[in-house]
């Protein structure tokens, strides 16, 4: 299993918190999504076949685009 951990500027509420766990929990793969409104991070543990471009990408499309290092 592979964990990820962004910077996600946008969090601002937990609505915002909500949407991220919830459209990253149906990725076929992703196995946890920890978000948090104080931090604006959000830790992602992920298993094939979901990658890290894909989670990436869904994030940008929900209008949370992450800060990648």
């Amino acid at each position: 299993m592979t964990s990820v951990t962004y910077t996600i500027p946008n969090i601002s509420c937990n609505h915002c918190v909500h949407t991220i766990k919830n459209e990253l929990s149906d990725l076929e793969g992703v196995k946890t999504v920890e978000a948090d409104v104080n931090t604006r991070k959000a830790t992602i543990i992920f298993e094939s076949p979901a990658t890290e471009e894909e989670i990436i990408n869904l994030l940008n499309a929900i209008n949370y685009p992450p800060k990648v290092n």
